[in-house]
């Protein structure tokens, strides 16, 4: 082992007492003990501004596994930091010593009483599988802050979470009965109330500062920071486990909780009330809360992506009432709405609805990370808390801080609680832009304090706020705070730095550690400015991404949801290429095999793009990653045999030897010699390749056209003229190779629906110029004259496998092709394509994103991309007085995923519902993903993923389904795994098409 020297506050710890502490937790710890890069990579972060390396990580199997680690890292002077989901935003989820891991194993619910109301749960359980667990009893847990669907009961008791339903049901300390905590010198106590399981010495602390306790603490909902030792009091029933809320890990480690359950309302009704700002908002939610709301909630427009499902206005309340029965919780959405003084209202009591509006409030979290002019926007104050009634005031005087400092946030959060949300564009990259972000951290504390507030109410003090606490409690309690740590934990060794004696709030912040200056990148990164740090960036670790299922049409993150490893996440990825830059435990850049490894099962679905709040695009990380990381090097086998699957393919076809592949693909040795020699899962089909491509069928389909045409001029009749203007249908790799007849179909139904379909080109253009009508010459060209034969391609089996050169020289190739369809000048020609029409949804998204972000100079990309449409838009936009045929059966399949985070499937779901295609397709990812499913080492995530959602939709189907499966993927999945055939919506409606001409 290296000379290791790591600084800790308990001390230095070299490499013998490193190897030792090791050595003793492998001998005693029946769980995971990681002390490996990637480990510590992993839990370097939260989800605020801080960085701390840890020694390791331990992922505990149970209590005995909890002392165990206690009891070595005491004897080695090591600190141990508890951490659930990893979302705090204070940095108290981060440490130099070793992290206890509770997500993996002591995840559990250990059960769950309905006739008491009352549930016992492990530190690791997820919110949503106890509501979930909750649900057919008419219960729930009352707390449930935005991260409800990734965030742990052990972090939510660790800061004392509240949520938006807090107004109802207050926060966790309110929930909580009683607790199993190991302090770190190794006694199990059971904190509750009438001060049982209090460590020995608390009692006459408090005893002897009764006074101080009683007048110390502001009297609000939401007061969060410092520890909770009012109570303690005895007119507060000396409720250890209450005071116990909120520490942050910082007195013992909770292994079991007692909690507390609330009745959910049979019915709810949700009103939106629309304000011409927050102040406005803020103003009247104190108004409300005689009404006995379940949430008071409020926003500005400033974090809404889109506000066409919203009411009018600049900002709004999210007003969440409960009943019996529907009409009693709309009766009282309707009494709030004639109580406020709104511009706009709107409330809705179907809870589809309700979900699709309350994700908008809960992606605020993420949307807030990034100023309307996409400039970067942090935490730091993200959770100050104020009495309800002095919220309007409160956000006026911060308004004028803000302006006062040059700076810009946009407020959010818990208006009936008095708690705001903000995230500011501190500038936390250079000295200056830190001494702005002291500064104004300072001056904030004391209006906070002014107006009797608290400075953290959720999500708790953290490295963040604990240096101020000070100004809001003073001195003398803050002194009372380290006492009451001294007697839980004599020797410093929970969390230490949290809280009390906490670090100064302006030092460990994880920018510190990246290059200042741009890496060189491939992709042109437009939204960061060219910047790949920038990027990395943009995740901040709300980890939307470490959701356990998929919620409606979502995708993100398939491969996490599969494995449930933090490495298989977007964030997790994310952090490790965080690391990679920063080079300080991650050290070989862009050679890591510890970042290639974690971005190994990243399926590139693109989920990431649209369902994270702040547009991380992994699928892009990777492929530029794989660039750099093979560049000069040897790549595997399954990069050249599907990374060049356009270029073997047409080797195919230009030799003819179609069936002869397909022959020998049937032979079972011959099949495995080339599974294994291509990298290729041996659990797979290759799939056949067609005898004749969709370009040599066009090809023959045109000149009959064209020869029917001229037969009609020759007769003397009128060829029937398009109604919709030309177009080119794009014949993709998997298209035209592999599944020709979606794109003969889609000729079939684009020209039943007017349209006049041009074969693609297959040679770039000569430069002669074509004279206009008036005899000069025209600034486009137009003349198949022979440069050199190529073949449009998207590239998408280049980038995928980070092949970005090869991927950059077809994009080109493609554009010259297409050059003279590209032009600026091109003539408004009804016979003149202006678009294409991409039915492969990897190939579509490709070339509306991957294209213009490599090729950023040429502004033929920009133009490419934007005549690129789906079948679904292509009909849409081209030949909107079109009716499809009436299919009228039900619908099964899956969205694609590309679709679903680069393309959309609006006109999709419009043209099924013209057809009498009726059902929802499924989320999720199908999990072939290109090459990603084929590769050796990934059937058995692949099959994972296939079975979330694809899969068991296919087999419930009903027997007169249509299975509709637009990717090449997606139907391969289902062709191998379930034995059924998934058709393109093309093919669908060319059948019926040709039933009814028949």
């Amino acid at each position: 082992m290296a000379d290791l020297q790591v600084d800790l506050r308990a001390g230095a710890v070299g490499a013998a007492e490193l190897a030792a502490v090791q050595a003793q937790l492998r001998g005693t710890v029946r769980g995971e003990v990681g002390f490996d890069v990637t480990s510590r990579a992993l839990t370097t972060m939260d989800a605020s501004n801080y960085r701390r390396v840890p020694l390791g990580v331990v992922a505990p199997r149970d209590a005995d596994d909890v002392a165990a680690t206690l009891a070595a890292c005491r004897a080695h002077g090591v600190p141990v930091v508890a951490r659930g989901g990893g979302t705090s935003i204070a940095g108290q989820a981060t440490g130099t010593g070793v992290v206890l891991d509770f997500t993996r194993h002591m995840n559990g619910l250990v059960s769950l009483d309905p006739a008491s109301r009352t549930a016992v749960v492990q530190p690791g359980l997820v919110l949503d599988r106890l509501q979930q667990a909750a649900a057919p009893h008419g219960l729930r847990f009352g707390p449930d802050p935005s991260t409800h669907s990734r965030c742990t009961l052990g972090g939510m008791i660790g800061n004392n979470s509240c949520g938006s339903h807090s107004v109802a049901w207050g926060t966790t300390a309110d929930s909580v009965s009683e607790l199993s905590v190991i302090t770190a010198r190794g006694d199990l106590l059971h904190p509750g109330r009438d001060w049982t399981g209090a460590p020995e010495g608390l009692r006459p602390l408090v005893d002897a500062e009764l006074a101080r306790l009683r007048t110390g603490f502001p009297d609000l909902p939401r007061r969060i920071s410092g520890y909770a030792l009012d109570a303690l009091l005895p007119e507060n029933g000396a409720d250890v486990a209450r005071s116990f809320c909120g520490s942050e890990g910082t007195l013992g480690i909770l292994t079991e909780a007692v909690v507390r359950l609330v009745e959910a309302p049979r019915a709810r009704a949700l009103a939106v009330l629309g304000y011409a700002d927050e102040s406005a908002a803020a103003e009247a939610a104190a108004g409300l809360l005689p009404c006995a709301p379940l949430t008071v909630e409020g926003m500005a427009a400033d974090l809404v992506r889109s506000t066409a499902d919203l009411p009018r206005g600049g900002a709004w309340l999210f007003v969440e009432t409960g009943g019996d029965t529907e009409a009693e919780a709309r009766a009282r959405a309707e009494t709030i709405v004639r109580a406020a003084d709104v511009l706009d209202s709107l409330v809705v009591t179907d809870p589809s609805s309700q979900r699709a509006l309350w994700r908008i409030r809960e992606d605020a979290s993420g949307t807030a990370t990034r100023m309307p002019d996409g400039s970067e926007a942090w935490p730091g104050w993200e959770d100050c808390a104020v009495p309800p009634a002095r919220l309007g005031a409160y956000l006026r005087d911060f308004r004028g801080l803000l302006v006062e400092h040059g700076l810009r946030g946009t407020p959010y959060g818990h208006f009936g609680d008095g708690c705001i949300h903000v995230r500011i564009d501190f500038d936390l990259l250079t000295e200056a832009g830190v001494a702005r972000f002291r500064g104004f951290s300072e001056e904030l504390a004391e209006l906070v304090a002014a107006h009797g507030g608290s400075l953290s109410g959720e999500h708790g003090d953290g490295q963040a706020r604990a240096e101020l606490l000070p100004k809001m409690y003073g001195a003398e309690m803050v002194t009372l705070f380290e006492r009451a740590k001294g007697v839980w934990d004599p020797d410093d060794l929970l969390n230490p730095g949290m809280l009390v004696r906490p670090a100064p709030l302006d030092t460990n912040l994880r920018f510190s550690v990246l290059p200042r200056e741009p890496v060189d990148v491939v992709f042109g990164y437009p939204s960061d400015g060219g910047d790949f740090s920038a990027a990395v960036r943009r995740c901040v670790g709300v980890a939307k991404c470490r959701t356990t299922e998929v919620s409606g049409p979502s995708v993100m993150c398939p491969s996490f949801r599969a494995t449930g490893e933090e490495a298989h996440s977007t964030r997790g990825r994310a952090r490790l290429l965080h690391e990679m830059l920063a080079g300080e435990l991650v050290t070989d850049g862009w050679r890591s095999t510890e970042v290639r490894d974690a971005l190994d099962l990243c399926l590139s679905c693109k989920g990431c793009r649209t369902d994270c709040p702040v547009g991380v695009d992994m699928a892009t990380y990777k492929a530029e990653f794989l660039h750099h990381h093979y560049e000069g090097r040897r790549r595997p086998a399954a990069h050249y045999a599907m990374g060049w699957l356009p270029r073997w393919l047409r080797l195919v076809e230009r030799t003819r030897t179609a069936w002869l592949v397909n022959s020998l693909a049937s032979v079972g040795p011959l099949a495995w010699v080339a599974k294994r020699l291509g990298g290729i899962a041996g659990e797979r089909r290759i799939p056949r390749v067609a005898r004749v491509t969709f370009t040599r069928w066009s090809k023959r389909w045109f000149r009959a056209k064209t020869r029917g045409m001229r037969a009609d001029w020759r007769a003397g009749r009128e060829p029937e003229r398009p109604r919709g203007g030309a177009v080119m249908v794009w014949p993709d790799t998997f298209t035209e190779h592999l599944s020709p007849s979606v794109g003969m179909a889609a000729v079939r139904v684009l020209e039943a629906a007017g349209l006049f379909v041009v074969p693609m080109p297959t040679k770039t253009f000569g430069a002669k110029e074509l004279p206009d009508e008036d005899g000069d010459g025209a600034a486009y060209t137009f003349s198949p004259w022979k440069a050199r034969r190529v073949r449009v391609c998207c590239g998408l089996t280049y980038v995928s496998t980070g092949q970005l050169d090869r991927a950059r020289a077809v994009l080109r190739d493609t554009l010259d092709l297409l050059d003279v369809f590209l032009s600026p000048d091109l003539p408004d020609m009804d016979e003149v394509p202006a678009y294409f029409v991409v039915l492969e949804p990897s190939c579509a998204a490709a070339l509306r994103t991957d294209l213009p972000e490599l090729l950023p100079d040429d502004p033929r990309a920009a133009r490419l991309a934007a005549r690129v449409l789906t079948f679904a838009e292509a009909l849409e936009r081209l030949a909107p007085d079109w009716t499809p045929p009436r299919i009228d059966r039900p619908t099964v399949g899956q969205t694609h995923c590309h679709q679903h985070a680069v393309l959309g499937d609006a006109p999709d779901r419009r043209l099924r519902e013209a057809a009498g295609l009726t059902g929802e397709l499924a989320g999720g990812c199908c999990g072939l993903a290109g090459n990603f499913g084929f590769e050796k080492g990934h059937y058995e995530v692949s099959t994972t993923c296939a079975e979330e959602q694809l899969l068991p939709a296919v087999r419930q189907a009903p027997q007169d389904a249509v299975i509709l499966a637009d990717g090449f993927s997606c139907r391969t999945q289902l062709e191998q795994l379930a034995g059924v055939r998934g058709r393109h919506l093309a093919e669908v409606l060319a059948d019926v098409l040709e039933g009814e001409g028949k």
